[in-house]
């Protein structure tokens, strides 16, 4: 059965108030105690531990520092901050049409300096023309039942994406041979997309990275979608809701892992050849 985003976003304030939890009882604190320390009522500090009441950025550092912990708080306080800001749902998002969804990114993407983006199934929506765009927006829209406004939603994600001309930003993607070979659009919209990315590869702020389907070992398995703006955020994107990570040590993984990834791919001459051979197949 699969696990819905609220059940996941649940789990995630049940683990910072289990961190919470262990921190006192390694200290030797007892609730009441851990209470007079923090300032507050001794039922605040139960409500916290029993994730009935989220704890604020300040609630954490006067627990960690009332623990001897002080250096545990900023991390905490951003695993807090991804469970209660974890699931932004799609539904929300796109409620009134995919343009307001492609707007919603322009000022993380025009504060963003290395943009670093994992794609096991599609081509990254930076270097997307505008047939596989309108594709895949339009299967999108079927799906969820949307408001149609195709033409501006690819409109705004090709405005979007000529941040990849501008100063100032670095782009690393790696995308599994796969997406070369599932079909968004007909031939010739694919065909464009294809020749698009032999273009945009060549581009000196962009590495584009394929991984080998007969890659023979592989040093990670096929991860889900995910971007890495800076250091700071991780953006991953599911069928109901897209995950946002700010936590410092899942931001570590997420890095961790895209490297993995990064060392299996090809790249210049041996990635050209992958996409010509992805174009010959159209035919």
């Amino acid at each position: 059965m699969p696990i819905s985003p609220s059940s996941v976003a649940q789990a995630a304030r049940k683990a910072v108030a289990g961190r919470l939890k262990e921190l006192r009882a390694d200290a030797g604190i007892t609730g009441p105690e851990l209470a007079t320390r923090c300032g507050w009522s001794h039922p605040k500090t139960y409500r916290i531990e029993g994730a009935r009441t989220p704890p604020s950025a300040d609630d954490i550092r006067r627990w960690c520092d009332a623990c001897g912990v002080a250096d545990q708080a900023d991390d905490i306080i951003a695993q807090s901050r991804t469970a209660e800001f974890m699931y932004v749902e799609w539904r929300r998002k796109v409620r009134t049409g995919l343009k307001q969804l492609q707007n919603s990114y322009v000022p993380l993407f025009k504060s963003t300096e290395l943009f670093r983006v994992y794609s096991p199934t599609l081509v990254p929506g930076l270097l997307q023309t505008e047939g596989y765009a309108l594709g895949l927006m339009s299967s999108i829209s079927r799906f969820r039942d949307i408001p149609n406004d195709m033409a501006e939603a690819v409109a705004a994600l090709l405005e979007r994406s000529r941040i990849i001309h501008e100063p100032g930003h670095r782009f690393v993607m790696v995308i599994e041979e796969a997406v070369l070979r599932y079909r968004l659009g007909d031939a010739d919209a694919m065909a464009a997309q294809l020749g698009y990315l032999l273009t945009a590869g060549a581009l000196p702020s962009v590495s584009l990275g394929i991984i080998p389907a007969s890659t023979a070992v592989r040093a990670l398995w096929p991860q889900e979608l995910f971007h890495l703006y800076d250091d700071t955020l991780v953006s991953v994107e599911l069928m109901a809701a897209r995950v946002q990570v700010t936590q410092p040590s899942e931001i570590a993984l997420y890095c961790k892992a895209f490297e993995e990834l990064r060392s299996m791919a090809v790249y210049g001459t041996d990635a050209r050849a992958l996409i010509l051979k992805a174009i010959e197949a159209l035919h």
